[in-house]
C-alpha cells in the first residue's frame, strides 16, 4: 500500500530507513554486507542532517551533509590529516540517492533524487599482476606440503575465474571438477557460471587427494589450533595473507592481492581478444560499466603496439 504526503509528518525518516532497508533485503535480494553498508551511511546522513521527516530534506540539508563528508576526517597518513576520498564520498551519496527514488515509489514527498550530483573523482586506475611476475608468483607454493597444494590451487583459481575474494571462500567440495565449470553465488544474490582451466583443476585435484577431513568447505585452515576452535573453512583475511606471502617469497616488489588478480584475469580475456559484454559475465558485473575501467588498460597496451610495430618500413 502507498504511503502518501499526508501522513508524512507522523512517520519519522529513520522508519522509512528501515522499512527500505528491509526491501532491500527482501525484494531486491542483496547482500547483508551491502545493507550493512547503506545502514551506515544512511546513519550518518541522519545524524550529520538532523532531518527528522522526508519533507525536511531540502537543498540546503544536502548542501550542508556533502560539506560535512568533504571535511570529514579519515585518519592521519605521514603525519597530515586526511579526509575521506571522493569516492568513499560518492558511496553515500549513492545510497541517499537510492533511499529517496525508493520514497517515490512509495508516494512520500521528499527531495527529488536527481537532483544529487556525485562527486568528479579522477580516472580510476588499476594495478595488475605482470606475465613474469604473475608466473612467479603461481609457482611459489611448495606442492610437497598439503598446504602448499592448496594455496597453489587457489592461486590457479584465481587467475583461472576471476572470481572475488568472498565467492572463493564460499566453495564447496562438492564442484564437479569433470565440467570444468563452477556455479558460483555472487553479489545481489546472482549466480553465474565460471570456468576452470586445467592448470586450476588438475592443482584442485591434487589439494583434494591429500585432504584428510570431511569438511564441505573447498579450501580449509591447516593450522592444528583453528582446527582446534571449529573454524576449519579458510577465511578471506586468511587468503589475503596467504596471497601477500607469495607475492613476498616470488619477490614481486608490487601490491598483490586476490582483487589485483581478479584484475588480472579481466585484462588477460581482454587482450587475447574476448569482447567486453563476456568478461561482463564471467565477472559478474552487473553494469557494463563498471567492465569498461578495463578498456583504458587495453587501449594503453595497442597504443603501445602501433608505437612500437607502425611505420616502420619508411
Amino acid at each position: 500500500m502507498k504511503t502518501t504526503s499526508h501522513n508524512i509528518p507522523s512517520t519519522p525518516l529513520g522508519v522509512f530507513v528501515r522499512q527500505y532497508l528491509e526491501y532491500l533485503e527482501i525484494e531486491r535480494g542483496r547482500s547483508l554486507k551491502t545493507i550493512e553498508n547503506y545502514e551506515r551511511y544512511l546513519a550518518l546522513f541522519l545524524a550529520m542532517s538532523g532531518v527528522k521527516t522526508p519533507g525536511d530534506i531540502t537543498d540546503d540539508v544536502i548542501r550542508s551533509f556533502r560539506l560535512a563528508l568533504n571535511r570529514q576526517e579519515a585518519g592521519i597518513h605521514d603525519g597530515r590529516r586526511e579526509t575521506i576520498k571522493k569516492k568513499t564520498q560518492n558511496y553515500y551519496l549513492i545510497a541517499l540517492r537510492s533511499f529517496l527514488k525508493y520514497l517515490r515509489k512509495r508516494g512520500v514527498e521528499s527531495y527529488a533524487p536527481e537532483r544529487i550530483e556525485l562527486a568528479k573523482v579522477s580516472e580510476r586506475t588499476i594495478d595488475l599482476v605482470t606475465t613474469p611476475d604473475l608466473h612467479r608468483l603461481l609457482s611459489a607454493p611448495d606442492t610437497s606440503t598439503l598446504k602448499g597444494l592448496r594455496d597453489k590451487a587457489i592461486l590457479e583459481l584465481f587467475f583461472s575465474t576471476g572470481l572475488r575474494l568472498s565467492e572463493l571462500c564460499s566453495l564447496s567440495r562438492d564442484i564437479d571438477l569433470g565440467r570444468e565449470e563452477i556455479s558460483v553465488r555472487g553479489k545481489g544474490e546472482k549466480v553465474r557460471v565460471v570456468f576452470i582451466s586445467d592448470d586450476a583443476k588438475n592443482a584442485i585435484i591434487e589439494y583434494l587427494k591429500k585432504r584428510k577431513d570431511m569438511d564441505d568447505a573447498l579450501f580449509v585452515q591447516e593450522s592444528k589450533r583453528a582446527r582446534e576452535d571449529g573454524s576449519i573453512r579458510l577465511t578471506p583475511r586468511s587468503v589475503e595473507r596467504m596471497v601477500k606471502y607469495y607475492a613476498a617469497k616470488a619477490g614481486i616488489m608490487d601490491k598483490v592481492t586476490p582483487h589485483i588478480l581478479r584484475h588480472s584475469f579481466a585484462t588477460d580475456l581482454l587482450y587475447n581478444g574476448a569482447d567486453i559484454r563476456s568478461v561482463q559475465m564471467m565477472l559478474g558485473h552487473s553494469s557494463i560499466s563498471t567492465t569498461q575501467i578495463y578498456t583504458h588498460i587495453t587501449d594503453n597496451e595497442l597504443r603501445n603496439v602501433h608505437k612500437k610495430f607502425h611505420g616502420k618500413r619508411r
